[in-house]
């Protein structure tokens, strides 16, 4: 990844240091309204990071005490740490076989009559299989809250996600596909209620300026980050496209190349961002070795899956073979540079090394 941060956005967060309230100034204001329009909502809510917009959404739902969220083991652990900040409790259900998503159907034999929400992740900006997910909480009598940390400006049949559940939240965090120059994160709704509890969450609790009327948090958003990221918002369908571009480029150079598997292609109903342009292959370690050694950046996302984190070990007894297929792709999955500003060039001689890989360890 890379940051962009250009002459534009350094002088609109001058400009709201030199003329704005420093919290919730104008520029915060106008960074919701913008983005709930983008995403197609009636309210944005934003807050101080997408965790806490994900606990302030469930938070926001009324989920407390025994209640529990059913979402994804393999996801960065911010996705099920958000429902125990909220007092709730997480459930998993294992991820599909061709892909990298919560699987409906393991989704919904897991559903007790505790369950209130689920927890969908629109993982390295592919998204989720919506309209099984929005079936099942129709006939469930259940919520589902999206996870869109990685998907800014992703589709599903047709809408932007964010849109599609009773809630979507959102990361601005400095790798994702639109910043805001620090921490920073976004609740879209089209319920007032729900939106109208979240910005009492977001500061303080508050009704009105002296008076309380629930136990919130200090989790406002900052002027200066919330007016470069109105810029960042305006620039993000331009870089999504160079990203689908990208991916485009990485697919052609592995065509007919065995030993890797590519992330879920575009189709007419799933349109993806790659926040992350992820392969899996067995020869996982090679490659990314044999990158390295080239002095090409790569990651994993993510070699633990949240289940077998310590705490979640300790607190509810997971252990290995919990999640077969979600542990399998921890050690299969590799993530290649993926950034806006990648050439032609990049692309060929990064695909160049990672065939080079396969070939030395087959």
């Amino acid at each position: 990844m890379r940051p962009i941060v250009d002459e534009e956005m350094i002088e609109a967060g001058i400009s709201a240091l030199r003329n704005e309230r420093l919290v919730m100034g104008e520029s915060v204001y106008k960074f919701e309204e913008e983005f709930a329009r983008y995403c197609g909502t009636r309210y944005a809510v934003s807050t101080a990071s997408g965790t806490a917009a994900l606990q302030i959404a469930f938070q926001s739902i009324g989920i407390h005490g025994d209640d529990e969220i059913l979402t994804t083991p393999f996801s960065f652990f911010a996705t099920s740490n958000a429902i125990i900040h909220a007092g709730a409790q997480p459930r998993f259900a294992d991820v599909e076989n061709s892909g990298f998503n919560l699987d409906p159907e393991k989704a919904s034999k897991k559903i007790t009559s505790k369950t209130q929400a689920v927890e969908p992740v629109h993982l390295y900006g592919e998204p989720a299989r919506m309209d099984e997910f929005l079936a099942m909480a129709e006939e469930r009598g259940i919520s589902i809250v999206e996870d869109c940390c990685q998907a800014h400006g992703a589709e599903y049949d047709g809408k932007k996600v964010g849109s599609l559940g009773l809630a979507g939240c959102f990361s601005f965090y400095s790798s994702k596909n639109m910043t805001v120059g620090g921490d920073g994160g976004m609740i879209t709704t089209n319920e007032e209620e729900l939106a109208d509890a979240a910005r009492s969450f977001r500061d303080c609790g508050r009704a009105s300026k002296y008076e309380m009327s629930r136990v919130g948090y200090t989790s406002r958003l900052n002027t200066v980050n919330a007016a470069i990221g109105r810029v960042q918002l305006r620039k993000l369908d331009k870089w999504n496209s160079l990203r689908r571009g990208i991916a485009k480029l990485y697919r052609r150079e592995f065509k007919g190349v065995e030993g890797i598997t590519l992330p879920p292609e575009e189709n007419s109903k799933e349109v993806p961002v790659y926040h992350l342009f992820v392969i899996r292959s067995e020869h996982r370690d090679g490659i990314a070795k044999r990158l390295e050694e080239n002095g090409i950046e790569s990651a994993i996302h993510y070699p633990i899956p949240i289940h077998l984190q310590a705490h979640y070990r300790r607190q509810y007894g997971f252990s290995e073979g919990s999640f077969p297929v979600s542990e399998k792709l921890a050690k299969e999955v590799l993530s290649l540079p993926m950034h806006p500003m990648l050439t032609e060039q990049q692309v060929s001689l990064v695909s160049r090394t990672v065939r080079e890989a396969i070939h030395q360890d087959s």
